[in-house]
């Protein structure tokens, strides 16, 4: 279940990548852009500011997202993003950090490059961050001794749960694309206690918390804490600096 409230508790750093992604596509007037896992609708708004004569079309697999997204007046359905299908008129796809959660999203990918009208754009984001302590602490807590059984059922990602720039460039290239594809490190610059903690609990925690009790969750919560913390300590003024690297691909069909 994902919590939209925990997930904008980060909202302006969660942004950044979404507006960097999106500044690249050089369309003026599409005819409709769709949001593929638009979460709390929050950054859908912004594609209807860039482009207000596009038809805006928005899904989310979390029912509670969509809840959010509607009330912000965004007219978004519950759908998984494997079963979406683009109407003809589709010009732009927006996609951001929703591809890490789909095994064998790059089959997805060159699905819709083939479905998508010639000119069409496909952007997307997904996180390339699951080789960093904020992850890697995370499994070796769920394979320890006291949380393994109640955590069998539960699956995370790991660092091939992603391609590189190159991997995406050369699947879309192949697909019949124009691509564009970077990566970008951030550095975050993150307040308040165990700051980290709370980023991972809106997104990378969620399995592990539908898979616990509340007893156990609040357990598995204190005792990854000071794990992060070493791994992240906090500045004399305060502060945390949490780099989180991303990748990105956009591209055009020919």
């Amino acid at each position: 279940m994902w919590d939209p409230s925990k997930y904008l508790t980060f909202a302006d750093h969660r942004a950044r990548p979404f507006f960097d992604l999106v500044g690249r596509i050089a369309v003026e007037a599409p005819r409709r852009v769709a949001d593929l896992g638009c979460g709390p609708g929050n950054l859908t708004s912004a594609l209807a500011q860039r482009w207000p004569a596009a038809r805006i079309e928005a899904c989310d697999s979390s029912q509670e997202m969509v809840a959010a997204a509607r009330e912000r007046g965004i007219d978004a359905t519950v759908l998984d993003v494997r079963d979406w299908r683009p109407e003809p008129d589709t010009d732009v796809v927006v996609s951001n950090a929703v591809l890490q959660w789909v095994p064998g999203h790059e089959e997805l990918l060159a699905r819709w490059v083939k479905q998508l009208p010639r000119g069409a754009w496909l952007a997307f984001q997904v996180p390339g961050n699951f080789g960093a302590p904020s992850h890697v602490r995370v499994r070796e807590l769920v394979a320890s001794p006291r949380w393994r059984d109640r955590l069998e059922s539960v699956v995370l990602r790991e660092d091939d749960a992603v391609l590189d720039p190159e991997g995406y460039a050369g699947l879309l290239s192949d697909a019949g694309c124009a691509v564009d594809a970077w990566e970008t490190t951030y550095l975050h610059r993150l307040t308040g206690a165990d700051p980290v903690l709370e980023w991972v609990t809106g997104t990378a925690l969620r399995p592990i918390r539908t898979a616990l009790s509340d007893e156990d969750w609040t357990e598995f919560r204190a005792e990854l804490a000071p794990r992060l913390r070493a791994e992240y300590p906090e500045r004399v003024d305060g502060t945390t600096w949490f780099p989180f690297r991303r990748v990105f691909a956009v591209a055009q069909k020919r």
